[in-house]
């Protein structure tokens, strides 16, 4: 267990194996409808994993499941979980123009909330494709009525990453909190240390030991983030995709679910919402 109990933010991007954006040179959107979708049986097991841990968490969900799901929306509320959004389309924000933008988060935002009959306070962008050229995002998102982002990721990457971004959450444009995925900062570096690709690619020691340190040594909730299709060993193959992106992808897909249940007893989780937005707000009203 870490030195210090703190309970960290466990978060869920709902989009299938075809949606990801390596993926898009490949599969054209068109397509999408003729794909195999396996987002109810991998949801379904997610959904079993954090029963039998008592734990909950915070579903980023695509809009466009969400249209041909809704009971997986219900469902995911009706056992405790917070909902937010992950847009409509999964496209990133980086190749929409502001008025595509405030389309795409309005309509999954009102997608979402229909089908569920709550509110969705928080946003995630595909790809955390919110950056230094794009941080009016933030503002529409705000205008919109979202309460807070999951959307920078201060690394360097190839494909996003804002490295001089703030490392834990803070409030920006139109008094948003942004929350980034957490790292963790060596030699005046910060390492990613938020799940995903990295997650399954580096030894359970050493992910659980970055997150400790997050914990322990800067006092700070961690933010870890999977995808439905990263527990599913019989997902289809994608034809044509590069080395770099079928290695990404595919690595160490079948030892996933058994590091999730050690996750899940070496800490302490929660809602995105209930841990940063009652924390923030009584912070706010004790300062005034």
């Amino acid at each position: 267990m870490p030195a210090v109990e703190i309970r960290n933010a466990l978060t869920i991007d709902v989009e299938d194996y075809f949606q990801v954006s390596a993926f898009a040179p490949h599969i054209a959107r068109s397509d999408w409808d003729q794909r195999e979708c396996r987002i109810e049986r991998n949801v379904e097991r997610i959904l079993e994993l954090l029963a039998g841990h008592e734990t909950k968490a915070t579903f980023f969900t695509l809009g466009w499941i969400a249209e041909r799901y809704p009971q997986l929306v219900r469902t995911i509320v009706a056992e405790g979980h917070e909902l937010a959004s992950h847009g409509y389309g999964h496209q990133r924000v980086s190749d929409l123009s502001e008025p595509e933008f405030r389309a795409d988060i309005e309509r999954a935002k009102a997608i979402l909330e229909d089908l569920s009959s709550s509110a969705v306070l928080g946003y995630r962008a595909p790809s955390f494709s919110i950056g230094a050229g794009n941080l009016w995002a933030l503002d529409c998102l705000a205008r919109a009525g979202y309460r807070y982002s999951s959307s920078i990721y201060p690394i360097r990457h190839d494909h996003y990453g804002m490295p001089d971004a703030p490392r834990f959450a803070h409030r920006v444009n139109g008094g948003l909190l942004e929350i980034p995925a957490t790292t963790l900062r060596v030699l005046n570096r910060n390492l990613p240390s938020s799940g995903g690709g990295y997650f399954r690619l580096l030894p359970y020691a050493v992910s659980r030991w970055m997150l400790q340190q997050v914990n322990s040594v800067d006092g700070q909730t961690a933010i870890f983030y999977f995808h439905p299709w990263e527990i599913d060993v019989g997902q289809p193959r994608v034809a044509g995709i590069g080395v770099r992106t079928r290695f990404r992808h595919y690595v160490n897909i079948g030892r996933m679910e058994a590091r999730l249940q050690q996750l899940l007893v070496d800490f302490a989780w929660g809602r995105m919402d209930q841990i940063f937005l009652d924390r923030m707000g009584a912070a706010d009203a004790v300062r005034h």
